[in-house]
């Protein structure tokens, strides 16, 4: 029954904030837990971009710790799982200590395991999940772990889904009066930002009331840099985050230079619109195009007619066609104006 019910939500809600919380109480029926933390991910970078967390006061105390350590963790790193759910306790014989994460942090707030779910397909990595479990509680089971691997399929194509429609939404692209940047240090403690970084903080994750901002964007392409250094993953320390507006930002990290060493140099995080290619690589993700019609759209955004695209890709123009309708189908968009518009956020 729990599997209906998420097929139906997967099918009926069509934006992801909405879809994830409405999905966490049908995942409860089939794994017990407390707190949980899911990420949207960028798909090609697989590096967080819209957390959902509802956690321990300790751990949101020590945020930009716990999202530093959890990618610092080789255990469960979603980017590396080889199954769709696995558990830290089944990962490490019973020994959760070998977790970075759970030795340092975790287990002295009380957490006993972790199961992580990845939704994952051709197209790209779309999300993870941690679902925590108290010291007091049992690990999880294959059983358990069987269940929320059998409902990852739906739920990473409702996510695709979700981020696909984003694009029939046109964007307002905000005025940027100068550089949108901040700086971080190595422990990811922010301890400087340029004047309009607050307003891009608030447009993407609204804070409560007075509250600042929460820069998730930021501790997560910054820890991705602290990983990529550490040899525990090799994609770069970027992600394209959705403003609410419609308008998608692409988040970066580098060390600033400075007379310290390279691990106690400061780190900066610029955010800046997407480039056109940025955009039409996730429009060409989240509409699952395949590379040939990747290669024919990006054709027709830079103006070519049906007679260039035959010629520029060596096939005859009833292909194009072909291609054309196929592409059309898996977008919704109706004509060759509509599309090139929805790529480009017109």
């Amino acid at each position: 029954m729990a599997n209906g019910r998420i097929d139906r939500l997967c099918a009926e809600i069509a934006e992801e904030r909405p879809l994830r919380i409405a999905l966490v109480d049908e995942l409860r029926r089939l794994a017990s837990f407390g707190s949980y933390v899911w990420a949207v991910t960028d798909p090609a970078t697989e590096v967080a971009i819209a957390p959902l967390a509802d956690v321990p006061s300790e751990a949101v105390a020590a945020l930009p710790r716990l999202i530093r350590l959890r990618y610092l963790t080789k255990v469960n790193r979603w980017t590396s799982l080889e199954t769709t759910a696995e558990s830290l306790h089944r990962a490490t014989s019973g020994h959760p200590d070998l977790s970075l994460l759970h030795r340092e942090l975790l287990a002295g707030i009380g957490v006993g395991d972790i199961a992580t779910v990845v939704f994952r397909d051709q197209h790209g990595l779309w999300g993870w999940l941690d679902l925590w479990r108290t010291l007091d509680e049992p690990p999880f089971g294959d059983h358990e772990l069987d269940r929320l691997s059998a409902v990852t399929a739906p739920i990473t194509a409702a996510l695709r889904r979700c981020l696909a429609l984003t694009f029939g939404q046109p964007a307002s692209v905000p005025d940027r009066p100068g550089p949108i940047v901040l700086v971080l240090s190595p422990a990811l403690d922010v301890i400087a930002q340029t004047p309009h970084t607050d307003g891009y903080l608030r447009a993407l994750l609204p804070p409560d009331g007075d509250r600042r901002p929460v820069p998730a964007g930021a501790y997560n392409v910054s820890a991705q840099l602290l990983a990529v250094e550490a040899g525990i993953d090799d994609h770069p320390p970027t992600s394209r985050v959705r403003l609410r507006n419609g308008v998608w930002l692409t988040f970066r990290a580098a060390r600033v230079e400075s007379d310290r060493a390279g691990a106690d140099q400061d780190i900066a995080v610029s955010i800046e619109p997407c480039s056109p290619a940025e955009r039409l690589d996730l429009f060409a993700r989240t509409n699952a195009l395949t590379p040939r019609e990747t290669e024919l759209l990006d054709l027709l955004v830079a103006g070519a007619d049906t007679k260039a695209v035959a010629e520029a890709l060596f096939m005859s123009q009833h292909t194009v066609q072909d291609h054309l309708k196929s592409i059309f189908s898996k977008t919704g968009a109706r004509t060759r104006r509509i599309l090139v518009g929805r790529v480009a956020g017109r």
